[in-house]
């Protein structure tokens, strides 16, 4: 089988395309403009690692080429089509609107459409938890009201469902969406804020905390991310309209203090701590209702959270030094 991941430098697209290398008779072409979004030696790094398994073919295009995505569809033939390929950050798309129209609304209508042309078996792609906006039922079902986004990157991410499922009902194009929510673990991005944590304590600097902490997130594992999309990749929507939609979350919201103090206590350091005030664009809280995803992959994947950063800190300590 032939698996393109766009994105594949990026966190969830690197951890995604070692593990579909692991399993036999896939094989994994990556695509990645490795822009300079955050620090571009993390992309690297991850990409050198890639680059070791002969099942792997990397290709350098940004998805707003049209012309070179048409002709790498062309030529490889592609099966299942995962665009993690996105501009991320909800804070950064209140500065830069534009970037975000054009990788994220752009990139993806490219990508969907030459999907559809070419005959795609099985389309997936990410979306965000941020879809819900501010909601006040909690555990967030997938069929709860998803079009009151507080960030323009929401905003982008709820119209990328939007065209999917028009794509899915006019063309029979095969989409499942993933709304991810706050994933974290080895590899993260910089701009997240498990890595601004544990740099701003190492490099003994005060951690900026918004809301005074009080946030509320459904922090989930990169290993049980992986998990769930390896599961579902095979499983081909079907019915009049084939188009899912599911949360990938671990059921387990946490305070944003809880999740300090896990860092502090592995750690062991004393923290510096900045107040800032409730940030524009920002949810106060995220609980995933993953009760669909476990009952579709017959399967529930949970890393606990003290588990997982004390995972994290350990990756920190070795690549960082």
């Amino acid at each position: 089988m032939k698996i393109l991941v766009t994105g594949c430098a990026g966190f969830i697209g690197y951890h995604l395309c070692k593990k579909l290398l692991k399993i036999k008779n896939y094989k994994i072409f990556g695509l990645d403009n490795l822009n300079n979004y955050y620090d571009i030696n993390l992309k690297k790094k991850r990409l050198e690692n890639l680059n070791k398994n002969k099942k792997f073919k990397f290709y350098k295009v940004d998805i707003n080429n049209k012309k070179k995505l048409n002709y790498i569809f062309l030529k490889n033939k592609f099966n299942v089509v995962i665009n993690l390929a996105a501009q991320a950050g909800v804070r950064h798309s209140i500065k830069n609107p534009k970037v975000y129209f054009d990788n994220n609304l752009s990139g993806f209508f490219n990508l969907l459409d030459i999907s559809s042309k070419t005959k795609i078996k099985h389309f997936i792609f990410a979306s965000t938890s941020s879809v819900y906006g501010n909601s006040k039922i909690f555990p967030v079902k997938e069929e709860q009201v998803s079009d009151k986004p507080l960030s323009f990157y929401a905003a982008t991410k709820k119209c990328n469902e939007v065209l999917a499922y028009s794509y899915s009902n006019i063309f029979n194009l095969p989409c499942t969406c993933l709304r991810f929510f706050t994933v974290y673990g080895p590899y993260g991005r910089p701009d997240m804020a498990l890595f601004k944590f544990v740099n701003s304590i190492e490099n003994n600097l005060p951690i900026e905390l918004y809301n005074d902490g009080k946030h509320i997130r459904d922090f989930t594992y990169i290993d049980d991310v992986i998990e769930y999309i390896k599961l579902i990749l095979p499983k081909i929507p079907n019915g009049l309209v084939p188009y899912n939609v599911f949360n990938i979350g671990s059921n387990n919201q946490k305070s944003l203090k809880y999740f300090v103090s896990l860092i502090k206590k592995n750690l062991n350091k004393k923290i510096k701590i900045r107040k800032l005030g409730l940030q524009k664009g920002d949810v106060y809280k995220t609980h995933a209702d993953n009760n669909k995803i476990v009952k579709y992959v017959k399967k529930e994947y949970y890393t606990s959270i003290e588990k997982g950063v004390r995972e994290y800190i350990a990756w920190y300590k070795d690549f960082y030094g």
